[in-house]
């Protein structure tokens, strides 16, 4: 079986494209899936990297997200058949977990792929039943596969654990990557005023035809969470969404409103931050953590996106052959929204 693997912890170098893989079989429960797209995060770059503790079997296969044809399927499956095109929702929970009865099943100890368990980049994946849905007709592969894990994370984060209501006013802090093109589409359609802060002109013109309000360039404007203030009249935003962590998050922390909510869904530039903690309890502000979501979740999103209110923005589609060259784009900011890998 060919598939785009890391075969070690470090630079580019390890990032591989194997063919001797062998070709996995579905178990009880399980569905074997073709697959014709699948799609990278920057959560594959911190696999390639890797941190304590974080122990793979190599070649390890990245990509958590994909799309592609049931080929085969396992003792007790009644949901899928042979030949049906599905999307793969990359949240892995145990089967015995308490948590699967909660609804919050993404508030227990989960298996994201292509992190601790084996990714969907390859010619089959086998998932248990539960993380697929049908594809309808007229989504493609790529959609499908580039929607999944950013879109049910910006869903998960402003909708579910934000509470974002229409009226209210929100600060993207980032536009280029997939959970922030997500979120301003997820914004907009529930009736509240984006603001995106990016960092380029060319990106700040991207977020404004996903529907961004107004986008500051901190190129031109590198106290850009002044600016924000300025612009709202001295108060701030009632949510601020910020997944890039250490260069930002005092910004962040500014640009709220007295009472405001930041959610913090990631650290691209770094986990670590110091806080002038009156900013955060005499301004009463919310910090509140959120990653992935429950299937729930994940369905109400790609539903969402099956009726077209909302469109995955893909930045490039290249064969799986040039996965590294995929990482390479990823790693340098050079994109806008989704590299999907064809398989």
């Amino acid at each position: 079986m060919k598939a785009a693997v890391i075969t070690g912890h470090g630079g580019m170098e390890v990032v591989q494209v194997v063919h001797d893989l062998p070709i996995p079989q579905a178990g009880a429960g399980e569905v074997r899936v073709k697959i014709r797209a699948a799609a990278l995060n920057r959560l594959d770059l911190w696999v390639r990297l890797g941190w304590p503790g974080l122990n793979l079997k190599m070649p390890h296969i990245t990509c958590a997200d994909g799309a592609g044809v049931v080929d085969q399927v396992g003792a007790g499956v009644t949901a899928f058949k042979l030949g049906d095109r599905v999307c793969i929702d990359p949240t892995i929970v145990d089967p015995d977990s308490p948590a699967l009865l909660t609804g919050l099943e993404n508030q227990s100890r989960i298996h994201l792929l292509g992190e601790s368990v084996p990714g969907v980049g390859a010619e089959y994946a086998v998932l248990p039943q539960r993380n697929l849905m049908k594809i309808p007709d007229h989504i493609t592969d790529s959609q499908a596969a580039a929607a999944g894990l950013v879109y049910v994370t910006a869903w998960h984060s402003l909708m579910t654990r934000g509470g974002l209501r229409a009226g209210e006013s929100v600060l993207i802090v980032g536009a280029g990557g997939g959970v922030n093109s997500a979120s301003i589409q997820i914004a907009k359609l529930a009736g509240a005023k984006v603001y995106v802060v990016g960092s380029t002109a060319e990106k700040c013109a991207r977020a404004s035809e996903l529907g961004a309000d107004i986008s500051i360039n901190r190129e031109e404007t590198p106290e850009w969470s002044r600016a924000l203030y300025q612009m709202t009249g001295r108060q701030g935003v009632d949510v601020v969404i910020d997944n890039v962590g250490a260069s930002t998050f005092n910004n962040s922390l500014r640009c709220a409103r007295i009472g405001g909510r930041i959610l913090v869904v990631g650290n691209t530039s770094g986990p670590f931050v110091e806080l002038d903690l009156r900013q955060v309890f005499a301004r009463q502000v919310s910090i509140i953590g959120s990653t992935m979501g429950p299937h729930q979740d994940f369905v109400k999103v790609m539903n969402l996106v099956f009726e077209g209110r909302l469109k995955p923005v893909i930045s490039a589609v290249l064969p799986i052959d040039e996965v590294r060259r995929g990482m390479e784009m990823l790693a340098n900011f050079d994109m806008f929204g989704k590299i999907v890998l064809e398989v």
